[in-house]
């Protein structure tokens, strides 16, 4: 289910232009598993107890990095992915981490700028760790810089 959300989610990019990142692969079952199995993925679920987001965290420069959060564009605009977000705060609390960062387009409104009102702001280069630099030049080689992509912070 948790794949069906991140396809759906990802589809909304086709309408933009950016089919690459429309037709991007989910998380592998495998992976999937692992972050649960380590306590680093959430769910949210609707009334009716179906999943419709989800958010999987890692440690990064001894930092909590958000490495997915996708919401059904279904229950979009309903704060979900704000209450996910909110909550996985708790994970670099709970080890002593100094914030929650992530990696996001600048220009697409339910990314950057979405962020931002959820107090993440970007973070200047000489910021960025050498894991999350490392991050940054994947998502680069893999293509996902043809459009604009920034690493941000929300500090813990």
């Amino acid at each position: 289910m948790l794949q069906d959300i991140e396809r759906a989610a990802g589809a909304q990019f086709r309408d933009l232009g950016m089919h690459a990142v429309a037709d991007d692969a989910p998380p592998d079952l495998e992976t999937l598993h692992r972050y649960q199995r380590d306590g680093r993925a959430w769910v949210f679920a609707d009334d009716d107890d179906h999943p419709v987001a989800y958010l999987l965290v890692e440690a990064v420069d001894c930092r909590a990095y958000v490495e997915q959060v996708s919401v059904h564009p279904s229950h979009a605009r309903n704060g979900i992915g704000r209450r996910l977000i909110d909550h996985a705060d708790s994970w670099p609390a709970e080890r002593r981490m100094p914030g929650l960062t992530l990696t996001t387009y600048v220009d697409v409104p339910w990314n950057g700028p979405y962020y931002q009102r959820l107090g993440f702001r970007y973070l200047r280069d000489d910021e960025i760790g050498d894991e999350l630099r490392a991050i940054r030049e994947r998502e680069a080689a893999s293509g996902l810089d043809e459009w604009p992509r920034a690493a941000m912070i929300r500090d813990g």
